[in-house]
């Protein structure tokens, strides 16, 4: 039975994914590496310290910072992104979505948020969504980032629920990864081929209908059940 739906931040519930990139690149640029077109994508849904290090990686100078000077660009990163969010509003919510939490709140569903963003909690505030949320997962308390499970696994944990009475939402290959590694239903946002993973897609949040959703969540469950017999 579906009692919770968890969500991934950036890209989801609000596009601060393009002030996270615009401040990455910015970085970058500072650094004199030059990011390909691939960067972007390989960048959603990274923690802090994974998306430096790919960049990195990138300019091969993953060599060349200790983990002091490395604490210290990402910092950095974190100052340019900040100063980028502080213009957002309700008005930034993603079509679709204060619909679906209307829908999930009228049904009595936990929500939580799973995102690698440590600024969650300010952007929920500034967008004028945080207290419809039950949970916000502090990712300073994760030993490791997505594609690993153990994000969307202490979404689900905080709610209290299991694995099979949550949906979560995610924009980024590793976060379907992660939701499909933690044994959750998967609902992606986005391009097809790069989120073939999920269980339900849609191309952008306007598209996300809380019946369909569910019917889809019950329909995969409910085969289940008949499949094993229960």
């Amino acid at each position: 039975m579906l009692k919770g739906f968890i969500f991934d931040l950036d890209g989801v519930l609000t596009d601060t994914a393009v002030y996270h990139l615009a401040a990455w690149h910015e970085l970058a640029q500072h650094l004199g590496i030059h990011l390909p077109a691939a960067a972007d994508t390989a960048l959603r849904g990274r923690s802090r310290m994974d998306s430096l290090n790919l960049i990195l990686r990138y300019g091969h100078q993953e060599n060349d910072y200790d983990e002091a000077q490395k604490a210290a660009l990402a910092a950095e990163k974190n100052q340019r992104y900040q100063t980028f969010i502080q213009s957002l509003t309700s008005a930034d919510i993603l079509p679709g979505i204060s619909a679906l939490l209307k829908n999930a709140e009228q049904h009595g569903l936990k929500l939580a948020i799973a995102s690698a963003s440590k600024n969650a909690s300010l952007i929920l505030r500034r967008l004028g969504l945080f207290a419809q949320f039950d949970a916000i997962v502090d990712p300073q308390s994760l030993h490791h980032g997505k594609p690993d499970p153990e994000i969307y696994r202490a979404a689900q944990e905080l709610l209290k629920l299991r694995a099979d009475e949550v949906i979560s939402f995610e924009d980024a290959p590793v976060g379907i990864a992660a939701i499909k590694a933690a044994g959750q239903f998967a609902v992606g946002i986005g391009e097809a081929s790069a989120l073939a993973a999920a269980d339900y897609l849609v191309s952008n949040t306007a598209q996300l209908d809380y019946d369909q959703i569910v019917a889809a969540f019950d329909g995969r469950y409910f085969s289940y059940d008949v499949y094993a017999g229960k």
